[in-house]
């Protein structure tokens, strides 16, 4: 023990004698002589000590814990239930610029890599059986499973992601081009073909427990690809309430044309750890890359198709002169782990939802009915 304390006592008289020139200068002029000299020298020489032994603070980790730590504050003191007939409390501008700036795009590649990785035979049972319980993944499930976050009809070109949260289907879908441009009419009026429709929407939730391939809900015609790079924050329902167009920030690619009763669209919108978005007869398709131009898009016409896309088109559809014709039931394509599916359709003022919010669906149970 005597030992240890000369080692430590020489280690701090030697770390008191490398101190700098005005350290030292501090120390003979700043302070008076005597007792209270000794113990300015023995604070400092602690010091000292401490900043040898503390790792440098990185700027990344930090933003990470104090950013984190902040929404998670600002969750817990706004967790009360509002009251009946407040409009619901969502994150402020600096609040989502605080969840903008975390590096989702970097973890998301990070993870698609990782989950594109091929294990060895002899890892894969409890690789599998260590997700498939984490996540509670139902091995009996049909193509595709998910959750209903939100349904209805489209109101003055707004759509509601959550409860009482809506985001602009003009920005959503962007500008639709080919169609009247005619000022006095609404975006939502332009897509519709008759007016004796409406445009409805459903929002399907794929958990990371889910099965993660979306298939075609209904006999359609994709005549337009497009692809919004963007942010990839979690759509979680619980982030969806907050983050107000949030499916809007969010990269998304948007598949539209017409099925029989007018306009139809078909968005898988990215989220966090969402390494990819796959289309199957798209194979020029590439999400997440590294650097993108906010707010752009990239479009893929459909109609006018080459021979890439007619090959590619036999995995998933039909193609024509006229788009890729997908059958109720194809597969259309796949999320590297769960996301979000959005549907916006143009159908009869008579359509009716057969769906409850947060209800379970799979691939084949019906929407709704005329």
């Amino acid at each position: 023990m005597a030992a240890v304390l000369r080692r430590a006592c020489s280690g701090v008289s030697s770390r008191v004698s490398s101190l700098s020139y005005s350290q030292q200068r501090l120390l003979n002029t700043g302070v008076p002589s005597g007792p209270r000299r000794s113990v300015f020298q023995m604070v400092c020489s602690v010091l000292e000590i401490c900043r040898s032994f503390l790792p440098r603070p990185r700027t990344l980790p930090l933003l990470l814990v104090t950013g984190g730590g902040y929404l998670g504050y600002q969750h817990y003191k706004g967790r009360g239930q509002p009251e009946e007939g407040a409009p619901p409390r969502t994150a402020t501008p600096t609040q989502v610029a605080l969840y903008h700036s975390f590096p989702t795009r970097l973890l998301s590649r990070a993870w698609g890599r990782l989950n594109g990785v091929e294990l060895p035979t002899w890892l894969r049972k409890p690789v599998y059986s260590l997700y498939i319980w984490t996540f509670g993944v139902n091995m009996q499930i049909s193509p595709a499973d998910g959750r209903i976050l939100h349904f209805g009809r489209v109101q003055n070109s707004q759509v509601e992601q959550v409860k009482g949260v809506t985001y602009s289907l003009e920005h959503f879908l962007g500008p639709q081009r080919g169609r009247s441009q005619d000022a006095s009419r609404s975006f939502q009026d332009l897509l519709l073909s008759s007016p004796q429709n409406d445009l409805f929407h459903v929002v399907v939730y794929l958990a990371p427990g889910d099965y993660h391939c979306f298939h075609s809900p209904t006999d359609w015609r994709v005549e337009l690809r497009r692809h919004f790079p963007g942010s990839l924050m979690s759509v979680n329902p619980g982030v969806a309430r907050l983050v107000k167009e949030l499916f809007c920030l969010n990269e998304r690619v948007a598949l539209s044309g017409q099925w029989q009763h007018g306009f139809f669209s078909l968005t898988a919108v990215g989220a966090t750890n969402v390494g990819s978005i796959r289309v199957y007869f798209d194979q020029d398709l590439q999400t997440n890359a590294p650097r993108y131009s906010k707010g752009s898009f990239h479009d893929r016409s459909y109609v006018a198709l080459d021979d890439q896309v007619l090959k590619a088109a036999d995995e998933g559809g039909v193609a024509s002169g006229e788009g890729v014709v997908l059958q109720r039931g194809a597969a259309v394509g796949e999320f590297n782990l769960g996301s979000t599916i959005v549907l916006l359709f143009e159908a009869p003022k008579d359509f009716s939802f057969d769906l409850q919010p947060g209800q379970k669906i799979r691939v084949g149970e019906g929407l709704g009915s005329l």
